[in-house]
């Protein structure tokens, strides 16, 4: 356990330093029960740091320190296309508690072709090399059956890439195909509780499309991955005011995960600015309309085309990152005051059509997410929405051709 707490600096911001083992705790009054137990003597794993906030948890989350993680019950976690790029750098971040916290062990299923499956045995002997304490075992396959079955959690990494020439109703073709056997693994196999996170592009569809053929799952459980987007807006605010990343919040990314995504700093701000203890909007931080109008927004827009150009590979290791951090607010809730991008099922808030997977602010509690309801969209803003609608509503007439 005590190697589980140094691993998990990405879950900080759900940590907090409330020590329940204290009087009026349930035991008594100053024993910690952790002492004698290869916990520093008299230090509760609770101290400052160390406590996930038990009531935003989902229920299967266990956020409570224990002796052992033997008593707990592990989260089964799908990765599909298990032996790519994402999925190399995803699985040792799931493995070494970053995404459920220090206390919860998992059981990673994960699945490509047949024709990655030798490369998947290496994927599994590292991660046995690594001697995780939270992973209690991993099930690598090629069988779809027995990846799905009973999991908890699924993150669908895996998708056909766009080739040279390829047009795009092409790659919904194919995609189309995929998570349609997906879905309907969802629907046949999965926990009926099970939280799903589309990863592959065109990512917002295919979830969609897998939402379509798991039928007898709610539409709630399905989300598509804009937190990569929201995470590059960020760090660019950062650079541009001269802040660490942490204190830019609010950042909102909505619609499509694609070019004509809508980054939006207009609701955003920066903590400890311009002095500790302030707090001033993103925008008159920047204070240069003309680069956050012209600039800015392209570049958010573009930088997985600009790191493919880079590295001549799409973007990996920021993306499971991304994963981590959109799975960790869903399942352990955001921070109070704060609210996150997720591309969920469309209740017609915002005017955008229901029946849609689209990129809203959300708030996370108890498993369950929120669309941040009374923000004001500027007109430049709606114009920007209305686009990202169009291209989402012609994706998604496309897709149910190939589907039905």
């Amino acid at each position: 356990m005590e190697q589980a707490l140094l691993r998990i600096n990405n879950i900080s911001g759900q940590l907090t330093g409330k020590c329940p083992f204290k009087a009026g705790g349930g035991v008594e009054a100053g024993k910690c029960p952790f002492k004698g137990h290869g916990v520093e003597a008299g230090k509760c794993p609770y101290r400052a740091g160390q406590h996930l906030d038990q009531s935003k948890a989902w229920s299967l989350v266990n956020v409570t320190p224990t002796v052992t993680t033997n008593s707990v019950t592990p989260i089964k976690v799908l990765v599909t296309g298990a032996a790519g790029q994402i999925a190399y750098s995803l699985m040792f971040m799931i493995a070494s508690g970053q995404m459920f916290g220090p206390y919860q062990p998992v059981i990673l299923h994960l699945l490509d072709i047949p024709k990655m499956a030798d490369a998947l045995k290496g994927v599994v002997m590292e991660l046995q090399d690594c001697s995780y304490p939270l992973l209690h075992s991993v099930v690598a396959t090629t069988d779809v059956q027995t990846a799905f079955i009973h999991i908890n959690v699924a993150i669908l990494v895996g998708a056909f890439p766009r080739g040279p020439g390829m047009q795009r109703k092409d790659l919904l073709k194919v995609n189309v195909s995929i998570f349609k056997e997906q879905g309907e693994a969802l629907n046949k196999y999965a926990s009926r509780g099970v939280k799903v996170l589309v990863v592959g592009n065109p990512a917002n569809t295919n979830a969609l499309t897998a939402l379509v053929k798991a039928s007898d799952l709610p539409p709630s459980n399905f989300s598509a991955l804009t937190r990569l987007d929201q995470n590059r807006a960020q760090s660019m605010i950062s650079e541009k005011v001269g802040v660490n990343v942490d204190s830019v919040r609010n950042v909102i990314i909505w619609g499509n995960h694609s070019q004509t995504q809508v980054p939006d700093v207009n609701h955003g701000y920066i903590l400890n600015y311009p002095n500790r203890g302030l707090i001033e909007p993103i925008q008159t931080s920047v204070n240069d309309d003309k680069w956050l109008n012209e600039q800015f927004i392209p570049l958010v827009q573009n930088r997985g085309a600009t790191v493919i150009a880079a590295r001549k590979l799409s973007s990996a290791a920021s993306a499971a990152n991304a994963i981590v951090g959109h799975v960790r607010d869903w399942l352990l809730g955001t921070k109070d005051g704060e609210h996150v991008s997720m591309a969920v099922y469309s209740d017609g808030s915002y005017n955008v059509p229901k029946g849609l997977i689209f990129s809203f602010p959300v708030t996370c509690r108890n498993g369950e997410w929120s669309i941040v309801q009374g923000l004001k969209i500027n007109s430049s803003t709606q114009q920007k929405i209305d686009a990202t609608t169009k291209e989402l509503q012609e994706e998604k007439e496309t897709a149910m051709s190939f589907l039905n």
